[in-house]
């Protein structure tokens, strides 16, 4: 298992319709958050996008993801993203992540989704390769 430290933030937007019947983000939406700054990250810090690994056959799938909320937020708050990877294993990595309110900073939730690479062809787990770790040892 290789460890990383490299922390990337990515600022968001609370938008209208994430919010829920309680007048605060759903709770599905702060994975949808982790998402779309992953998705940012991979493309602006490691330098290689989420198109990169499908021209190259390869995908991401969920297996875990676990998320312990500690604030709400609510409507047109701004919130950074702060991910990390944690841990690389063969075919999969282990990344951290933190929702913080902007405005002052508080923690919202945090938690980890671990994410396993797949074949695009086969739907299956594929070994990383280690090209790719490097790519992503920043």
């Amino acid at each position: 298992m290789t460890k990383f430290h490299s922390k990337f933030e990515t600022e968001l937007q609370v938008r209208p319709d994430d919010i829920d019947m309680n007048q605060h983000v759903h709770n599905t939406r702060y994975l949808d958050y982790v998402l779309a700054a992953r998705y940012d990250q991979m493309e602006r810090c490691y330098k290689m996008p989420m198109e990169e690994f499908i021209s190259l056959g390869y995908g991401w799938v969920v297996n875990i993801a676990h998320v312990e909320y500690k604030r709400p937020l609510g409507l047109g708050d701004k919130i950074i993203v702060r991910t990390w990877i944690e841990a690389v294993v063969k075919d999969g990595v282990h990344v951290r992540f933190e929702i913080l309110k902007k405005d002052n900073n508080k923690l919202s939730c945090d938690g980890y989704v671990h994410y396993t690479m797949v074949s695009l062809k086969t739907g299956r787990a594929e070994g990383i390769p280690e090209w790719i770790t490097a790519k992503y040892s920043v």
